[in-house]
This record gives structure tokens, C-alpha cells and sequence, in this order.
């Protein structure tokens, strides 16, 4: 893979890092890839990967710089306490400003050409959806994000086409939950909400116990079609 490590620059001059994987053609759509909580390890980086081999400039930026640079935590107990509690102590504001920079800049990049759009997992599907109201996207992908039902506050702002999946026995996400966002969305044109039967959270990363290959393969299909219409 053409991958490699890049500088986002801030307005206060501090730069932070993000994982720059391009496709075979070496120029496409942006795709800003938003990490779960255990940082841009190396699934998230395997599944930057996986989208630029389908075509796209993907950049998926290190959430938890402002804490510790370079999270890389594996799923197991002691990974995941650490991943919590980088969750929980994140500034969530300051993390949506960086994203907004971060879609600036792949949006510059030599590279990149055509729309631009956010595809986050778990705490990076709540970032994604933010991205789709604050950061100027041409479309979002938002993976079992957790907390989006309470931000439907921002949901107005959001014009450009969004695709949800929903695992239907998420231990995180509560059904009412997702009935929120299927009630704020509802008759919007520009909103897909997908769920997905007998999965839990986190069923598209094969490296957790909660990995589902038919989910993850049906999610995958419909996000690549959703993307590839739209951007």
C-alpha cells in the first residue's frame, strides 16, 4: 500500500498526525476514516487500506493527540480500559475542530479530487455525523455511533447525504436510541438508517469478539454504493 504518516496543521500552529493511505491510482474522492477509541491502530490503519484499494484518498486522523499521541491499543482488557479512558477524558468539542481541520486538509491535497466524505466507527461514528453539520462534507457513513442521539439538536444542519448502521443488539446503544435518530431523520431524503439483526456494537472490526463477517460484508457493500453515488 502507498500509506504513510502526514502533519495536520491547527490555527495555533500545533500539528497533530494522520494515517494517509492512497489508492492504486494514487489520486480520488477524500474519505476521512475516524478511529474507534482505540486509536489508529493497526485495524483502523488495515481498514484505510481496504478503502483506498476501492478508490479513495483516505485520511484518518489520531483523535487522542491533545492526551497522547500515537494511541495504537489492541482490544484486549487492558487495551480497552486505556481506550475508555481516553474516551471519557476527551475535550469532544476540540476533537470536532480538528476534524473540521482535518477535512480541510485532505480536501487540499494534491491527491485528492472530487467530493469529500466522513466514515467513522463507534465514538469516530459520532465524529462523523458532527463532520456531516460542522465540517463541510459531501456525505457521511456513521458506524454505530454512540451519543448521536443527543446531538439531534445539530441534525437541521446537516444537508448532505448521511447512511447510519445500527446493530440491533448493541449493548451501547439503546433501541430507543436508535428510534430517536430514526425520528429525527425521518422523511429526509438526504438520511439512510441501516440495522442490522442478532449484532452487537462493533460488528464491522475483526478484531473484536463482536465481529460479524455477513454484517460487516452487507455494511461495507451499502457504504461503498452509498459513497460511490454521492461523492
Amino acid at each position: 500500500m502507498n500509506a504513510h504518516w502526514i502533519d495536520i496543521d491547527t490555527a495555533n500552529g500545533n500539528n497533530f498526525k494522520g494515517y494517509l493511505s492512497l489508492p492504486p491510482t494514487g489520486r480520488g474522492p477524500g474519505l476521512l476514516l475516524i478511529q474507534e477509541i482505540w486509536g489508529v491502530n493497526s485495524h483502523i490503519r488495515a481498514v484505510a487500506d481496504q478503502y483506498a484499494q476501492d478508490g479513495y484518498v483516505v485520511l484518518a486522523p489520531d483523535v487522542f493527540w491533545r492526551m497522547k499521541p500515537g494511541v495504537d491499543l489492541d482490544y484486549d482488557e487492558a487495551g480497552s480500559k486505556q481506550a475508555f479512558q481516553y474516551m471519557n477524558d476527551l475535550d469532544f468539542p476540540k476533537a470536532v475542530e480538528d476534524m473540521v481541520r482535518a477535512v480541510q486538509v485532505l480536501r487540499g491535497l494534491p491527491e485528492q479530487e472530487g467530493g469529500v466524505a466522513s466514515l467513522g466507527f463507534c465514538m469516530g461514528g459520532l465524529l462523523s455525523y458532527q463532520c456531516a453539520a460542522h465540517a463541510g462534507v459531501d456525505a457521511a457513513v456513521c458506524y454505530y455511533g454512540g451519543g448521536i442521539h443527543t446531538k439531534l439538536d445539530v441534525a437541521e444542519r446537516i444537508k448532505c447525504p448521511i447512511l447510519f448502521h445500527f446493530a440491533e443488539k448493541d449493548n451501547y446503544i439503546p433501541a430507543d436510541a436508535v428510534a430517536a435518530v430514526k425520528a429525527a431523520f425521518k422523511d429526509r431524503k438526504n438520511a439512510m438508517i441501516e440495522t442490522y439483526p442478532e449484532v452487537d456494537h462493533g460488528f464491522n472490526c475483526w478484531g473484536r469478539k463482536a465481529y460479524n463477517q455477513k454484517a460487516a460484508a452487507v455494511a461495507h457493500g451499502l457504504s461503498l454504493s452509498f459513497l460511490g453515488k454521492v461523492i
